[in-house]
């Protein structure tokens, strides 16, 4: 053995100074291994020194101990294997220490004193499994740690995972309310994700449920304070990628539309001015933001991850919610539906908001911003008799005031209506509920979202006196809004796919 490892080290460090030589990172996954026997797994990365940057001439390591490993990256079956280092590494050394990332994290450190043996191997996804990444970050500095619950982490099974959330409630570390909608949660999405079909379905349901449950747990600990503007956490652990992995495994790509990727464009290119972009919009679900970001990501990864939602505070309260709105910009804002829920909080709610305004106020200053809001101020809900769905009304001083404060940043600034249509996917409770904490119903299905032209206000209304302008306009928007929404839901519920499109509603998946 000790030969075998002798000449495998040998050669390996033949073959890493061969490679240290290439001017760009290697990306690359764990490996699981059976019998560590007191060992941790390191990939040891190595980036091409510049003569230009200091930083890329350090190691960068990704690690999981050999417990961490346990929970398997969501990889298809079409994976093919590139070189990557991967050493095993005494788990009693001390000697030398490097920074390590473990499931998007920067962790602790590791201690390296004897090397063993070192192994070339790691996985090029393709196909339908792109769709499946991990929440994986890696970074040759470490700022600060970010605690993780190694119990649900290390988790095997999905029975490994509840039966770690028990153990929290038995030890007084969950409150029981939190712990029956997580169950709830794992048995929905595992439920949902099943169906699918997707390769490895299995492991991604541990995976990113292990993350959920962890990131949840975290903040139970510690809960985290949203701000009035709020910018996404993407470090040490990238929420963004974690809500778009988890909300990914829920959406058939396959019968998903967006309409009008053109308008999308043109935005993106109104963005590179120096303009301010609004997309006035109907609001279906918490997955919302994860929805608008998957569609587009492909073809505008910077507008999928700059957009600001105005958000309102059950989605920074609830506890099963929150690691997902940390991945998000937002302005949190208090709702006009929830106000007066308690009348001793409805004054401590209208500073809150006004100090929000005055932050969105300020980005629309600088420009090149671009905001979300839905005027209705809350989800779409099925018509009580018919069951069906409709954008929910908007209001018109929502909507007025969102104009005025456009057009009052000293920069150019355009509104155009946007459609969603997800219901399936996370809907909302029929009805709107005051407690904080409702169940979450999940399934697999198509989504889609489309935009058309921006509306100008002196085109729509300039010739109108108020509050007959803003009404005329707000019309003018949520028609707009219907009609798309209509689009999509022939091509979705009706099946008609992109045989659905209409002039004004061009339907394409920008992913194929």
């Amino acid at each position: 053995m000790e030969s075998t490892c002798s000449f495998l080290i040998k050669h390996s460090l033949s073959l890493t100074t061969r490679i240290y030589s290439f001017h760009s990172s290697l990306f690359f996954s764990t490996l699981s291994l059976s019998k560590p026997l007191h060992s941790v797994v390191v990939m040891l990365i190595l980036s091409a020194a510049s003569s230009s940057s200091s930083s890329s001439s350090s190691f960068m390591l990704s690690s999981a101990s050999s417990s961490s490993a346990r929970i398997p990256r969501p990889l298809s079956s079409f994976s093919t294997c590139v070189p990557v280092v991967v050493t095993t590494v005494s788990s009693a050394a001390t000697s030398t220490l490097f920074p390590i990332s473990c499931f998007g994290v920067k962790s602790r450190t590791v201690g390296i004193r004897k090397l063993r043996c070192a192994v070339f191997c790691a996985s090029k996804v393709r196909g339908m499994a792109e769709m499946i990444e991990d929440a994986m970050t890696v970074s040759a500095s470490e700022s600060h740690e970010l605690p993780q619950s190694r119990d649900f982490l290390d988790a095997r099974t999905g029975e490994d995972l509840l039966s770690a959330v028990r153990k929290a409630v038995e030890d007084e570390k969950l409150p029981l309310n939190v712990a029956e909608g997580m169950e709830e949660l794992y048995q929905n999405y595992q439920n949902a994700v099943l169906q699918s079909g997707v390769p490895k379905a299995d492991e991604a349901i541990l995976y990113n449920m292990a993350l959920v449950f962890d990131r949840v747990f975290v903040d139970v600990k510690d809960p985290f304070e949203f701000s009035p503007y709020h910018k996404a956490i993407r470090e040490p652990f990238d929420y963004y990628k974690f809500g778009q992995n988890y909300i990914r495994q829920l959406v058939d790509f396959r019968s998903s539309y967006v309409g009008n990727m053109s308008v999308f464009s043109e935005m993106a290119e109104k963005l590179k001015q120096g303009d301010n972009v609004v997309l006035m919009s109907n609001h279906q679900s918490e997955a919302d933001p994860a929805i608008i970001a998957l569609l587009i990501e492909s073809k505008l990864p910077d507008i999928a991850e700059n957009i600001i939602y105005v958000a309102g505070d059950r989605v920074i309260t609830d506890p099963l919610c929150k690691p997902f709105s940390m991945g998000r910009n937002l302005l949190c804002v208090y709702s006009k539906k929830h106000m007066n829920d308690d009348p001793e909080l409805a004054e401590m709610k209208k500073r809150a908001n006004t100090r929000s305004l005055k932050e969105m106020a300020l980005l629309l200053r600088g420009g090149s911003k671009i905001i979300w809001i839905a005027p209705s101020g809350g989800r779409d809900r099925p018509d009580p008799v018919t069951k069906e769905w409709y954008p929910a009304p908007f209001d018109a001083s929502a909507t007025d005031n969102m104009r005025r404060l456009v057009q009052h940043a000293g920069v150019p600034g355009h509104i155009y209506p946007l459609a969603i249509l997800c219901h399936d996917i996370m809907p909302p409770p029929a009805q709107v509920e005051k407690n904080i904490g409702e169940k979450r119903v999940v399934s697999f299905h198509g989504a889609g979202i489309s935009v058309a032209p921006k509306i100008d206000f002196h085109e729509v209304a300039g010739a109108l006196e108020d509050p007959e302008a803003k009404m005329v306009y707000t019309k003018a928007i949520y028609d707009s809004v219907s009609q798309q929404y209509n689009v999509l839901n022939s091509a979705i519920h009706g099946k008609q796919g992109l045989e659905a499109s209409i002039p004004s509603v061009s339907l394409s998946q920008p992913w194929q």
